[in-house]
């Protein structure tokens, strides 16, 4: 409405290609026909959600006019991991946790603090979607992601805080004292990564096998077996080559009046409306810079 109020004309139909003279666009080729014009906006998204109609088509047609295209990959989706033990626990999310994730040669490459979703595959929620936009090199990279269910307590209080809840129940076996540490479809999970007796009554547990429990709640690993489809993932990473794209006004710099806006371009940010404010910014300035051209 907002559109056809100023006089906008909408014509519906599926753009093929871009039609380009001497370095300058002169129109949009359709399957019909030729609409001519002096200025067009390549924003038909990257390759996520392709219900919406964001196919990969625009990579297509600005690498036709000669632009780059820095190969398209899922980012901001959920991980599926190799251990099996995440689908026993599908459905519980965890919020105020501590994520690090690291490569095979134990450098840190993501850490943060927030609300993450155990799967059917593996892992998902905010801040492991932030974390997959860091695993840039899947196929070469062993990645390996470390969950802290207490990030609020050192190892040291945490022992003492496990102690105080073994004393609370020292009549019970392992796998009834841990109810008020750790949500309780998780509680198996632990004790089996700590290796101890679930049936051992808490009175008999170790200092060892208590350090074991602490150091597991501590640093639950996983490791990645890969992402999920491409359709799953938030955003796009990849597009068209950012420096081949004026930033004051959005226009190629190979094509003049050719313009770009959104997820089509190389860029992408965090969950949090970040990527809805790339859209959003490069949409109006490639909007005022080609109705500028007419």
């Amino acid at each position: 409405r907002y559109a056809l109020s100023g006089g906008t004309k909408l014509i519906k139909g599926e753009a093929k290609g871009i039609v380009i003279s001497d370095g300058k666009v002169t129109g949009v080729r359709m399957t019909d026909r030729v609409i001519k014009a002096d200025s067009v906006i390549i924003c038909t998204g990257g390759k996520s959600y392709p219900r919406t109609g964001s196919d990969g088509s625009g990579y297509i047609m600005a690498e036709s006019a000669g632009h780059t295209i820095v190969s398209p990959t899922p980012s901001l989706i959920p991980i599926e991991t190799k251990e099996k033990w995440v689908s026993e626990v599908m459905g519980l999310s965890l919020k105020n946790v501590g994520v690090s994730a690291y490569e095979k040669n134990g450098k840190k490459i993501y850490e943060d603090f927030g609300e993450m979703l155990f799967t059917h595959f593996g892992v998902s929620g905010p801040v492991i979607l932030s974390l997959s936009a860091h695993m840039k090199n899947q196929q070469k990279n062993d990645y390996k992601i470390v969950i802290d269910l207490k990030p609020a307590l050192n190892l040291d209080i945490l022992n003492k805080r496990i102690l105080r809840d073994f004393e609370k129940f020292r009549n019970k076996h392992l796998i009834n004292s841990l109810d008020e540490l750790l949500p309780k479809t998780l509680i198996p999970v632990i004790i089996n990564i700590s290796g101890i007796d679930p049936h051992k009554a808490v009175n008999c547990i170790t200092r060892e096998e208590r350090a074991m429990l602490a150091d597991t709640i501590k640093n639950l690993t996983l490791s990645v077996k890969g992402f999920r489809p491409i359709e799953e993932a938030i955003i796009t990473s990849g597009g068209v080559k950012v420096s081949e794209i004026n930033p004051s006004t959005m226009e190629s710099k190979l094509v003049s009046g050719l313009y770009f806006a959104g997820e089509v371009i190389d860029t992408d940010a965090y969950t949090g409306g970040y990527n809805l404010q790339i859209a959003y910014s490069t949409g109006y300035l490639a909007g005022i810079s080609a109705g500028g051209n007419n």
